[in-house]
């Protein structure tokens, strides 16, 4: 079993998919990650998965309705309860530095990349063009976590560690930077040869030089 079919079966797990559903989320997760949604047509995720078009249109009303289908249960039966989930557990820990916070945040973040790649891919593109994605995206993931790292970045600057600004600005700044190399390495340029290591340290030292507070 593919990575793809393995994505499918977690996020439609209890549901009777027919098997040319299944073809069709896979083609249309595969269609979407690579050229994304507004230049994929039903033809083309029709002739990938092997179904007529119309069979498309037996199971979902749109395009978007499959577009859908596919982010709606990756918000609800991943990102909340997974991702969200596993990122709290760098959260439960106590680091003494924000350097060290911000390494473990990175690799954390790396390793659900890597895992969920498809679909993610997908999640960044539409955002910016469907309200509903982004209402999801910022009740599952964005108010909560974004609540707590705030928290955290206040007990940071209470050290002296973070340059005294508001927290909330911190961490957009903080997240941006972290985002941004995550999204340049497997979403803009996978292609090209990158030393993760190396650039996921300089992103950190970036993020420590700007925020860093100097004696």
């Amino acid at each position: 079993m593919s990575e793809e079919e393995r994505l499918v079966e977690q996020l439609f797990a209890g549901e009777k998919l027919t098997d040319k559903q299944k073809k069709i989320i896979l083609a249309a997760i595969e269609s979407f990650s690579e050229k994304g949604y507004s230049a994929t047509s039903t033809s083309e995720i029709a002739k990938k998965a092997g179904v007529a078009e119309g069979t498309i249109f037996r199971h979902y009303k749109t395009k978007k309705e499959l577009l859908l289908s596919i982010i709606g249960p990756f918000m609800t039966k991943l990102i909340a309860p997974y991702i969200v989930k596993d990122f709290h557990k760098v959260l439960d820990q106590k680091y003494d530095h924000v350097e060290d916070f911000l390494r473990a945040t990175m690799e954390n973040r790396r390793n659900v990349v890597k895992r969920l790649l498809p679909v993610i891919k997908i999640l960044l593109q539409e955002i910016p063009f469907h309200p509903e994605l982004r209402e999801q995206f910022l009740n599952h993931i964005a108010k909560d976590t974004f609540d707590r790292v705030t928290k955290l970045i206040k007990s940071y600057q209470e050290k002296g560690q973070i340059i005294d600004i508001p927290p909330a600005s911190v961490a957009r700044l903080a997240v941006t930077s972290l985002l941004g190399f995550l999204f340049s390495r497997y979403v803009l340029f996978p292609e090209l040869e990158w030393d993760d290591e190396a650039e996921a340290e300089r992103t950190i030292q970036f993020i420590l030089h700007g925020l860093g507070k100097t004696e």
